[in-house]
């Protein structure tokens, strides 16, 4: 029973009580990763909608939708308006594999030569525009962006960047409108990640000028090669060189090189003398990439040396198992949150940051993509399972992003081993590189503790941390982006998403803060009720978050997601 006390409570003495309270559970937080030199990021109370007078937040969904759609929305709105013009490419929502394959072909010519959207010429130029058109096509279909990605990103960017103006004289033009489709031949059966153990051979011929390609055993198989099984011409083929030496050994391995191979008649298509190709058998996910096995001849292939092209060496010494030094395009983060590129060598210190960075990035994002697939899709109830709103499509051509390209675990591995270094060297007296200066304050506590590298950080915490760096990242980066916003309602709006995104981490892994010590028991109550808090906030403005991104009916083609004529369009679809 309420004491007269409360009973005789106004309501606006409530209300006032309740802010109160939340504004007290704010001042549990501290600053949520602040940029270096800037304190003025904190987490702020913004009226609760059922207590404010005013209600809902009211947002600015012009600016809102400039600033979320970026710069380079034109090139995307073509993209978008050719698909829209041509029907007959649009992927149906049930297709056999053969036909999606040919039907990811014409999508590419056609928005290569009809649209004359040629992305080829942007990968080097602008990667930041390259990027907007890959996410066009990937809103059109999964299957078509990863196509691209493999004609212009891998097959084109390893002529661009391990070739010579040789190369890239001979091949740009044609890779550029597709008459030269290609592949990137490097993962084989028995080795994915692990380039120096490939065992595919390049063996140089004195006497007959030629270099040999050669598989030696079925575990050398060229496998999981994109862009092979129908349309590919060239393959850039990852192998061991082997050269004649005069010494007793006869001939030396020079470590792993890339070579230019044709592996179709460029008039007839046919697969030439010496190459076999073969799909992998019933896939579990994608139906166009990754179905074929295609290795350089059972025995060997000799080709003239006008015809392979030995494009680079991707050791830095003669030795096998040297480090890989390849040189691409450098792309990373300035201050200010932009991304460029520098093609000039960089020291050792700026490329493991540039790799660790984007190895990390990568591994989470797309572990993250793919939980919040399931989850959206599983929110939508029995709707959700219908072919029709394309969840299961989305989930299924995503699923694979988590292994190739580098599988997850690996990377999360990889970047585990650069934070450790960083760590140890700033420990003995050394500099942070430029995504860990975060660090720099608040590890002085461990650095005043003996060894904290072996005495503090065991395995089983590793990929945690590295996680927790991540999302450091992506916390500080959203921050800035905020903060370069011009118009103060869309920074209202999107602070409020930054914020949840941030308690939202740390409550995710409140049982890892909580074993430490990091979070006291009063601060983690008080992360928990913020976090429902600003929940109830995004909820309210949700449905323009995701207008903001003004993505058309006719790309996403999902009736659940019309905002008008969904049911007609369902019925439609499904045959009433």
């Amino acid at each position: 029973m309420a004491s007269p006390r409360e009973s005789n409570r106004a309501p606006e003495d409530e209300s006032h009580a309740a802010s109160r309270r939340i504004e007290r559970l704010s001042l549990h937080l501290t600053p949520m990763i602040p940029l270096p030199g800037d304190d003025s990021y904190r987490m702020e109370i913004v009226t609760c909608a059922g207590n404010s007078k005013v209600g809902r937040m009211d947002v600015d969904m012009e600016s809102l939708s400039v600033f979320m759609r970026g710069k380079h929305r034109e090139i995307q709105e073509r993209v978008f308006d050719y698909f829209n013009s041509r029907p007959e490419l649009q992927t149906p929502v049930e297709i056999s594999m053969n036909d999606h394959r040919e039907l990811c072909m014409k999508q590419l010519i056609g928005l290569v030569r009809e649209a004359g959207i040629k992305p080829f010429r942007f990968v080097n130029e602008d990667p930041g525009k390259y990027f907007a058109i890959m996410e066009a096509v990937g809103s059109v279909d999964v299957s078509l962006a990863i196509k691209m990605g493999v004609q212009f990103s891998l097959w084109g960017g390893s002529v661009l960047n391990l070739g010579t103006k040789k190369h890239r004289d001979k091949f740009f033009d044609g890779i550029d409108n597709v008459d030269y489709p290609g592949c990137f031949a490097m993962t084989e059966l028995h080795h994915g990640s692990n380039v120096q153990g490939l065992q595919t051979t390049a063996t140089f011929d004195l006497i007959t000028d030629e270099f040999i390609i050669n598989t030696p055993n079925d575990g050398a198989i060229k496998w999981w090669i994109g862009n092979a099984a129908v349309h590919g011409k060239f393959a850039t083929v990852f192998a061991k060189l082997v050269l004649p030496t005069h010494g007793s050994k006869k001939t030396a391995d020079m470590g792993v090189h890339a070579f230019i191979v044709p592996i179709r008649d460029l008039k007839t298509h046919k697969t030439l003398p010496g190459i076999e190709i073969h799909d992998c058998g019933t896939r579990l996910l994608l139906q166009l990439q990754f179905d074929i096995r295609c290795y350089v001849s059972n025995s060997v292939l000799q080709s003239r040396l006008k015809s392979v092209f030995w494009i680079t060496n991707l050791n830095n010494t003669a030795n096998a198992n040297a480090g890989i030094n390849i040189r691409l395009p450098i792309c990373y983060y300035t201050t200010s949150g932009e991304v460029y590129t520098d093609e000039e060598d960089h020291d050792e210190e700026l490329v493991g940051d540039v790799h660790a960075l984007s190895a990390g990035l990568k591994a989470y994002i797309t572990s993250y993509t793919a939980k919040s697939l399931s989850t959206c899709r599983e929110a939508c109830g029995g709707h959700g399972y219908a072919a029709v709103n394309r969840f299961g499509t989305l989930r299924n051509d995503h699923d694979i992003f988590q292994t190739f390209e580098g599988d997850n675990t690996v990377l999360l591995q990889q970047v585990a081993a650069y934070l450790l270094k960083q760590y140890k060297e700033k420990f003995q007296g050394g500099t942070l590189a430029l995504t860990w200066n975060y660090l720099r304050e608040s590890m002085n506590t461990y650095l005043s503790q003996p060894n904290p590298v072996t005495a503090r950080w065991e395995s089983a915490d590793i990929c945690e941390i590295l996680k927790s760096h991540i999302e450091s990242v992506i916390l500080a980066q959203f921050i800035e982006a905020i903060q370069r916003c011009p118009n103060a309602n869309t920074q209202a709006t999107l602070k409020l998403v930054c914020d949840l995104y941030a308690l939202d981490r740390i409550w995710n892994d409140i049982g890892t803060y909580r074993n430490v010590d990091y979070v006291a028991p009063n601060k983690a109550k008080a992360i928990h009720k913020l976090t429902e808090y600003l929940c109830f906030q995004v909820r309210n403005v949700a449905q323009e978050l995701v207008d903001a991104f003004d993505l058309p009916d006719h790309v996403t083609r999902a009736p659940i997601a019309m905002q008008s004529n969904a049911y007609s369009q369902y019925t439609q679809y499904v045959g009433f």
